[in-house]
């Protein structure tokens, strides 16, 4: 596996991705914990010298300066350290009290603050320090400083940038790490997939993606693309039987009509002979287009193409309009044909091929019930579903057999001398797939009941 591929892959560019968002929000976490944590330090600092200064100030005024030089020099003891300073000085900067030397000189004042750097006034080969002072005037000219060392500060400042340095390094191993890691998983994946796929190019469809069993997303796609090649093997099963079946069944009424022109030319001499074979060759081509008219129904139903023309229709009107073109069939063949059509139910659909299947099972109640026979039509909604249902008293269909008899070109034996293709039923399956509707055949005791159920 190469890492131009790996690092080419979605699943890596993401996880980088992360990998940089998550990054820059724990820098700024960090950042946002440092510049608040040291500006309280700060504050803390300025306000402890404030404090102090205003002290110092007070003693002042209200002992005079001999006090005030005895509570500086106490002070300063306390802080031999050097961690908070301190300088009394009289109007001409000359040292009165403090462990300072000397007036710092000429420091960068802001507001009465200053930033100076000092050594230890008892050790001058001591590294220079920082210190945040206040620097004050008192009244007669007299000038205080206080100051506190920022180490700390600056400590803090340096274990801060420390921490978060260290804090990043192993976020972006580890991250990367992660990212090589995903990005290897969905290139395997991927790869698995492609290697099929291309097996099943090569002529092979009877290979699968492999699944490996997590559930995640790649099971999902690969479930998927399974469920695809089954249909695609079962439409391509199903063409196979379509074309082994269209040979046999068309080879009949084809030699019957050349075996009928071919009797007409040997022997016949008059118009007569010659009109009664081109008739029934007609009748013969006719059954032909019938069945090839049935198959491209069929393939249009389940190609799904008809979905664009699909529209608002009177599903009772439609229904009640093919009852009365059969109701002199029916009557012909001597049979009863009722029907009880609910007004107003409204379907969406494909109005040719709808009226097609219906007309299917009604054809199909008319040519399979015998003489004095009763078939009966009810158009009803139940459970926001128009139900249709087309019964017979005939012989019915055995229960082995109702899921066969709806495949193509599919007969019982007790039908194969009922004129026919054995399409009908299948044409009727694959409309209502188009409509998300659901086809059954069941017993009327005796008969077969046919019930179609479109969605309201």
């Amino acid at each position: 596996m190469s890492a131009t591929r790996l690092f080419g892959t979605s699943t890596f560019r993401i996880a980088i991705v992360y990998l940089a968002v998550f990054a820059a929000t724990l820098a700024g976490v960090l950042g946002f914990i440092y510049w608040s944590t040291s500006d309280l330090i700060e504050r803390q600092t300025n306000n402890t010298i404030r404090a102090e200064i205003r002290g110092l100030s007070e003693q002042y005024r209200d002992e005079g300066l001999t006090r005030l030089i005895e509570i500086v020099r106490e002070r300063s003891r306390r802080n031999e350290d050097l961690a908070n300073v301190y300088l009394l000085t009289d109007p001409f900067y000359r040292p009165l009290a403090g462990n300072l030397e000397t007036w710092p000189q000429a420091p960068e004042i802001r507001d009465g603050w200053a930033e100076i750097r000092l050594r230890h006034s008892t050790d001058p080969a001591e590294t220079e320090r920082q210190f945040r002072a206040r620097l004050f005037e008192l009244q007669g000219g007299f000038h205080l400083m206080v100051g506190r060392d920022t180490a700390a500060h600056g400590n803090f400042r340096r274990i801060m940038h420390e921490g978060v340095a260290w804090a990043l390094i192993p976020v972006l191993v580890v991250g990367l790490g992660g990212g090589i890691l995903v990005g290897r998983y969905a290139l395997r994946r991927v790869d698995a997939v492609a290697a099929t796929s291309h097996e099943i190019v090569s002529g092979d469809l009877t290979r699968r993606v492999p699944l490996s069993g997590s559930g995640d997303e790649f099971d999902r796609l690969a479930r998927t693309i399974n469920e695809m090649l089954d249909q695609i093997d079962a439409l391509m099963t199903g063409m196979r039987a379509v074309t082994d079946s269209l040979a046999h069944d068309l080879r009949s009424p084809l030699t019957r009509a050349r075996g009928s022109i071919e009797q007409a030319l040997r022997g016949a001499t008059d118009i007569g002979t010659y009109r009664a074979a081109l008739e029934h060759t007609a009748a013969e081509l006719d059954m032909i287009l019938q069945t090839f008219e049935a198959l491209i129904n069929i393939a249009l139903a389940e190609a799904g193409s008809s979905r664009e023309t699909m529209s608002q229709l009177d599903l009772s009107r439609l229904v009640q309009d093919l009852v009365e073109v059969y109701q002199p069939s029916a009557e012909e063949a001597g049979l009863e044909l009722t029907a009880r059509i609910a007004p107003g139910l409204a379907a969406t659909g494909h109005r040719q091929l709808l009226g097609q299947a219906v007309a299917n099972l009604l054809d199909n109640a008319i040519k399979f019930t015998p003489p004095g026979g009763r078939i009966e039509v009810l158009l009803e909604t139940r459970d926001d579903q128009s139900i249709l249902r087309v019964a017979d008293n005939g012989p019915g269909i055995p229960a082995e057999h109702r899921q066969r008899v709806v495949r193509r070109f599919a007969r019982l034996d007790s039908s194969r001398s009922t004129p026919g293709s054995g399409l009908g039923l299948s044409l009727v399956a694959a409309v209502a797939r188009l409509h998300g509707a659901t086809f059954t055949l069941g017993d009327n005791q005796p008969g077969v009941a046919a019930i179609l159920a479109l969605p309201s």
